[in-house]
């Protein structure tokens, strides 16, 4: 069988159902927020993480707004447009919401400042400060790399190879956003 090439000939659009799974919600508010317009996101898992995450994005310009129960509406700024946030990035207890938007914000032309509770601030960062760093964003952390921490974005962000020393799926979206 041949390979075939296939040119879209209009933006893709389209509408998916998920079921409500933490790591997704994360990525759904993110995503969605650097998307131009207005994203339905049906299905988000509303744990006290997730809500962390959908703070932050709101603290940058993005409107993040519940419709109904798992039902959420994110009107997004687009790549690259990111405000600055006038506050710290309060993150609570989720260092997964802490960590996927150090790699997100790590490319965009901004300082934030990232908190969380006491048990968050324990947890290093390094693992994703390190290809982060190698990328242009500079950090200043709290000894051992925890929180709280500031993060300078780099704009542009320099490409990268990077090989995980311990698998992490935090750490390899970090890298990608």
């Amino acid at each position: 069988m041949r390979p075939r090439r296939f040119v879209p000939d209009a933006p893709l659009k389209g509408r998916m159902r998920v079921p409500g799974d933490k790591s997704i919600s994360h990525r759904a508010i993110m995503l969605s927020a650097l998307a131009v317009g207005e994203s339905q996101v049906t299905g988000l898992l509303e744990g006290e993480d997730v809500l962390a995450t959908a703070a932050a994005m709101r603290a940058m310009g993005a409107r993040v707004e519940r419709r109904a129960p798992g039902k959420w509406s994110v009107n997004g700024v687009g790549v690259g447009s990111l405000l600055q946030p006038q506050t710290a990035l309060d993150m609570g207890n989720s260092g997964t919401s802490t960590r996927l938007l150090m790699g997100l914000l790590a490319s965009h032309p901004l300082t934030a400042v990232f908190t969380g509770d006491a048990s968050l601030s324990k947890r290093p960062m390094g693992r994703v400060i390190d290809p982060l760093s190698s990328m242009g964003a500079a950090f200043e952390a709290s000894p051992g790399g925890t929180l709280p921490l500031m993060l300078r974005g780099a704009s542009p962000a320099v490409p990268i190879t990077y090989r995980l020393p311990v698998a992490s799926a935090q750490v390899k979206s970090a890298v990608l956003l």
